[in-house]
């Protein structure tokens, strides 16, 4: 986001917390009061890198009371938490088609709201960008008689994301959001008796995206390297100031089941116990199960 606003030309005033931690509605209100002239707030809704989760209704309520744009990246929130577009104000939303949708990559559905169509209409200068010019994209998706040729579509990935969101509509929205808060609560459960930890405090948490960390002494790529060549089972390694710290846990879309929680316990307890880490073995799918019992 800081990139893009800098290569538009804007300045970006960054407000930063620490890697794992939502971010803090105190300190936005306190940037925005000190920047008076600031049009937009831009914020990641659900953190892939750290498995964090911010409070996108408050932001989106400082933002307006600041007289500012809301701008959303829900790129994993989109189908795995709750996310009330219309409800809690955010102007412009992008996510992404290949995370909780469990679509192809490739594409990015994106909304906007009158306020942000109105600011998207009545610019004074061109954007920098014919590609990325949303009047120009607008024309395009005007209704059939009146439009303006700006692109080829990707036809069959839209038809693909079409179908992910019929299966998304049958499952229903709240229903998809309360199997990944189900799948994340049987993942902590198996996580925590084996006595491994979460770096994001409860309540800030991803149910689809979980940061766990690396036991003392175990080495990070050798357990990922085992779970992919003796299990086919992929875990993220840690980005940034998390690298070599934390493992991340993906339970998007049609992988968030409970096959696939008491797979990755298993097979967790399996090689961490064969290399000698500190944990507590064969407790993890028997708490997890206890979960989905519940």
């Amino acid at each position: 986001m800081k990139e893009n606003v800098e290569r538009c030309g804007a300045t970006a005033v960054m407000v930063e917390d620490a890697w794992g931690s939502a971010v803090d509605p105190h300190k936005v209100e306190e940037a925005l009061m000190a920047h008076p002239d600031a049009k937009v707030l831009a914020f990641v809704h659900a953190e892939t890198s750290t498995g964090a989760q911010s409070d996108a209704r408050t932001l989106a309520r400082l933002a307006h009371e600041h007289d500012c744009l809301v701008i959303a990246d829900t790129v994993t929130s989109l189908g795995g938490s709750e996310l009330r577009v219309d409800d809690w104000g955010l102007d412009a939303v992008y996510s992404g088609s290949q995370k909780c949708l469990s679509c192809t990559p490739g594409l990015s559905p994106v909304t906007f709201s009158e306020r942000a169509l109105e600011a998207i209409k009545n610019r004074k200068h061109k954007v920098q960008s014919w590609f990325l010019d949303l009047n120009l994209v607008l024309g395009y998706w005007g209704g059939e008689g009146k439009r303006s040729y700006h692109h080829t579509a990707p036809i069959n990935a839209l038809y693909g994301l079409h179908e992910a969101l019929v299966i998304l509509r049958e499952e229903g929205i709240e229903q998809s959001w309360a199997r990944h808060a189900k799948n994340h609560q049987a993942l902590r459960a198996g996580i925590e008796a084996m006595g491994l930890a979460f770096i994001v405090k409860e309540g800030e948490r991803l149910p689809q995206l979980n940061t766990v960390t690396i036991p003392e002494g175990v080495d990070d790529a050798r357990v990922r390297a085992r779970l992919l060549e003796e299990y086919s089972l992929e875990i993220g390694a840690g980005l940034g100031a998390l690298a070599g710290k934390v493992w991340r846990i993906g339970l998007m879309g049609f992988a968030s089941s409970r096959k696939n929680v008491l797979f990755c316990l298993g097979a967790l307890d399996a090689v961490l116990g064969d290399l000698g880490a500190p944990i507590q073995r064969g407790v993890a799918v028997e708490a997890a199960n206890r979960v989905y019992a519940g």
